[in-house]
């Protein structure tokens, strides 16, 4: 029997006890040991294994107050990388008092449930440590303990919640003469949420107060790793806070501790024997760049993974889509200017984008130009970087879009923006152009829709045949049907009246090599409806009146032919 294959999964203990397979990051504990960073903030896309990392520190550093826990906690790390790496390192296991923090909880509608999410999240950490405060409860004074009990009973004011952390550390300092160490999972996203949602300054303002007196001030921090997609300007978060290291896909150190390299992706596809599925896997989920280390989407690997283990033919999917808000993409696209437009079609065709690296911004900061725009999609996933270089004091990146599956998510965002525009908008022009047989009106119609719109040329025929039937389907006097997924010999689109006595047409469409080939692709199409036959299957039907248009698509234009 092969390990289980951990979709979901972001508790090591769970992950190491229930036997699922783990692709071993441990040496990330070294690297965090040996660089003595106090504050660390790692910024990597979502579903990039940042909670199951921070799990492992948890279980790694965590005394528990419980030798017999202890024990088993040091058990999950028997035959992992780390313990190879000296006793100084094994020698920290179970030492410290660990809070471990999630706050994607607080993405909820309002200020107030986000702050009770939130207050929930720690009352959870302050419980859980209740054993260790009630045995040592003698150390502490009176109020810090009446206090405490406040916080983990869900008791307490937003002013004592704000210090908590602080308090959590001294009372753990004083209890077992260790120093804590602080875990914060997903902290950008309150931010996030409440700036999307409308009230971003007030969440500001708690988890700048919530971190200021955990990670500031705190004489008994013994280090913190704190985790995200964006990198939030030190001003509105992090204010003062000197020893604050900020590890971004950019840096070269931790770079292959998220994400899985080709090496591990390699190995588990000998281990599950689906190795010839290699090509597809790289195309798919690869092409980022952390530092200089090429990087493979993790979540999307396992998925792909767990399709393969099925049937080693199966099909890739964008398992990524799903995963996050997308509404950023969608910011881009719906605010998209003629410019933007442009950058976005060069990115979609395959080329690159030069940006300036800003990696201190705010989500305030993303609607006030397009770098700060791109900057965010570089950091959270949906660009990579292909190469870097200084100039004039700066760093800027040479961008690009990741991978396939990325591609697809671009490729979707603006089909169902392009749906949700053209719904907004009378075609009757069009229809009557149709119905005249005015091909050249017909022309004239499409080529400004095209001008306005997003397009993706790698993917063209399914673009221009979506734009097609989009447009069309506008129209309350007719049916439109997609014959282009059946692939049975029928003509791309047929259009028809609900009446047998009513208009029907055939429309044919063709994807030209060069401008110049525009004219004679669109009498090519029309050719092939006759060749075809195209027309029998409507006139079996009963219809009468069948109009026939052959249209060729090059980039931004159009040519259309008619028929009869």
């Amino acid at each position: 029997m092969k390990k289980a294959l951990p979709i979901g999964i972001e508790n090591f203990e769970d992950m190491v006890k229930s036997g699922y397979y783990y692709v071993d990051k441990t040496l990330f504990i070294k690297e965090l040991l040996d660089l003595k960073g106090k504050v660390n903030l790692f910024t990597r896309p979502r579903r990039f294994g940042k909670t199951l990392n921070l799990s492992m520190l948890r279980y790694f550093f965590e005394d528990t107050g419980d030798l017999e826990k202890n024990r088993q906690n040091q058990e999950l790390f028997q035959g992992m990388r780390i313990l190879d790496a000296g006793e100084a390192y094994a020698g920290q296991m179970g030492k410290y008092p660990v809070i471990n923090l999630t706050l994607k909880s607080a993405k909820q509608e309002n200020f107030e449930a986000s702050y009770y999410a939130l207050q929930a999240e720690i009352a959870a950490e302050f419980d859980r440590h209740r054993d260790i405060m009630e045995q040592g409860k003698e150390w502490i004074t009176p109020k810090e303990y009446e206090q405490y009990l406040r916080i983990a009973d869900e008791e307490a004011d937003e002013k004592l919640v704000r210090g908590a952390l602080k308090l959590f550390s001294r009372c753990m300092y004083k209890i077992t003469g260790q120093k804590t160490v602080i875990l914060i999972d997903e902290y950008d996203v309150p931010l996030e949420n409440a700036y999307f949602r409308g009230f971003y300054e007030k969440m500001v303002d708690f988890i700048r107060s919530l971190f200021e007196s955990a990670l500031k001030t705190n004489d008994y921090l013994q280090f913190a790793v704190i985790t995200g997609c964006l990198r939030i300007s030190k001003e509105s978060i992090f204010t003062g806070l000197n020893h604050l290291r900020i590890i971004s896909v950019l840096d070269q150190r931790y770079s292959e501790h998220f994400g899985f390299t080709e090496i591990e992706v390699t190995q588990m596809m000998s281990y599950y024997e689906v190795e010839s599925r290699f090509s597809t896997m790289k195309e798919w989920y690869d092409g980022y760049l952390f530092g200089n280390t090429e990087v493979y989407n993790p979540w999307s690997v396992i998925n792909f993974m767990y399709d393969l283990c099925a049937d080693v033919n199966a099909f890739p999917h964008p398992y990524w889509i799903n995963t996050s808000s997308n509404d950023i993409i969608r910011d881009l696209i719906v605010r998209a200017d003629r410019e933007t437009k442009g950058q976005i079609e060069r990115l979609l065709s395959g080329g690159t984008l030069d940006i300036q690296v800003h990696e201190e911004v705010t989500y305030g900061d993303m609607r006030s130009n397009g770098e700060n725009l791109w900057n965010f999609l570089y950091f959270t996933g949906y660009l990579t970087k292909e190469s870097e270089y200084f100039k004039e004091k700066y760093t800027f990146l040479k961008a690009r879009v990741p991978n396939i599956e990325v591609m697809t998510i671009y490729e979707n965002t603006i089909m169902n923006w392009m749906k949700e525009l053209v719904k907004k908008e009378d075609f009757h022009d069009l229809y009557q152009a149709m119905e005249e047989g005015n091909a050249e009106r017909m022309t004239d119609i499409l080529n400004g829709q095209l001008f306005r719109t997003i397009s993706f040329y790698d993917s063209a025929e399914n673009f221009y045949h979506g734009f097609l039937t989009g447009i069309l389907s506008q129209s309350e006097n007719y049916l439109v049907k997609s014959n282009r997924e059946s692939g049975n010999g029928r003509s791309d689109i047929m259009v028809r009246s609900p009446s047998l006595r009513g208009r029907s047409f055939i429309l044919e469409v063709k994807v030209s090599d060069s401008i110049d080939d525009l004219e004679a692709d669109a009498e090519k199409a029309i050719q092939q409806i006759y060749d075809k036959k195209y027309m029998e299957e409507l006139r079996e039907e009963g219809y009468r009146k069948i109009d026939c248009y052959g249209i060729s698509f090059f980039r931004k234009d159009c040519e259309v032919r008619s028929g009869r």
